[in-house]
């Protein structure tokens, strides 16, 4: 995998930066994991914006991933490995020795091949998934379970991951990619290395059209609109509006601590992220 800046042949080219992968595959995904995905337009059942910026953008279809890893002790063959227009990172298809087929997040060193399995009695290598007990203590993990037989929710996307630090008879102590430190049952799966496409933070869009593909809107900043628009809008001149830094409907947005005080997973958080 490689970087690839774009000749200035035309404005939308002259800054672009893209991935070169040729080990991905080219054909269409595998039909009988695909699902049909409808666009929200960042609107709720009642028709109202609930997200912003959301709208528009390619047709696409849903892979349906295996987040749980839950057939034990049978080996698979990693088919190819794929793009998935739902995340920033790539897709592995199992061929499992039963004739089962899955996809699973692709992680950075796994090519196709290559012999992955899952379970307690599988050893702690690349793309195997083992439950946080059976896991060496420094390794890199991700795809992580909040609750066991769930299926992974934490450190999924592309170059990403985690660091078991320590373990004791019921919890782990893992440090997530933010920094943050927190207890998570030791029960729960978790899969061995980091997440692939690890390029892909330094991809450049190159023009805004791409990010139209892509299904963002374009974002009005609030000191260009009118008062009743927006908290920091209007003002005779060009003003900042001279107020602090606020959302839409007041909520501070700079320098305030947001997060509830009597949430739940507070107890599970040893170390709040560093800033």
């Amino acid at each position: 995998m490689s970087l690839i800046k774009s000749k200035p042949t035309s404005p939308g080219r002259r800054f672009r930066v893209k991935i070169q992968n040729p080990d991905l595959h080219k054909g269409k995904p595998y039909a009988g994991l695909t699902a049909k995905s409808n666009k929200s337009g960042g609107r709720n059942n009642y028709g109202r914006i609930t997200t912003r910026h959301i709208g528009g953008g390619h047709k696409r279809k849903y892979r349906v991933i295996d987040f749980k890893r839950d057939k034990f002790g049978i080996p698979a063959k990693v088919a190819s490995i794929e793009y998935d227009p739902n995340r920033s990172s790539r897709l592995a298809l199992l061929n499992y020795a039963d004739g089962e087929k899955r996809y699973i997040i692709a992680p950075a060193g796994l090519k196709v091949n290559s012999i992955v399995m899952s379970g307690p009695d599988a050893e702690p290598v690349t793309g195997n998934a083992l439950p946080l007990s059976k896991i060496p203590v420094g390794m890199a993990i991700h795809n992580i379970e909040l609750v066991s037989g769930r299926g992974g929710q934490l450190v999924r996307s592309a170059g990403t991951s985690a660091v078991l630090m320590s373990k004791t008879d019921e919890y782990a102590n893992v440090k997530m990619p933010s920094s943050e430190i927190r207890l998570i049952k030791i029960n729960c799966m978790a899969s061995i290395g980091r997440v692939g496409n690890v390029e892909h933070n330094n991809i450049v869009m190159g023009k805004a059209g791409r990010k139209r593909w892509l299904g963002v809107r374009p974002t009005v900043r609030g000191v260009a609109m009118n008062p009743v628009d927006h908290p920091m809008g209007g003002g005779e001149g060009r003003t900042s509006g001279g107020g602090h830094p606020q959302s839409p409907w007041g909520l501070l947005s700079k320098g305030k601590r947001t997060r509830n005080k009597h949430k739940q997973s507070n107890e599970f958080i040893i170390e709040r992220r560093k800033k």
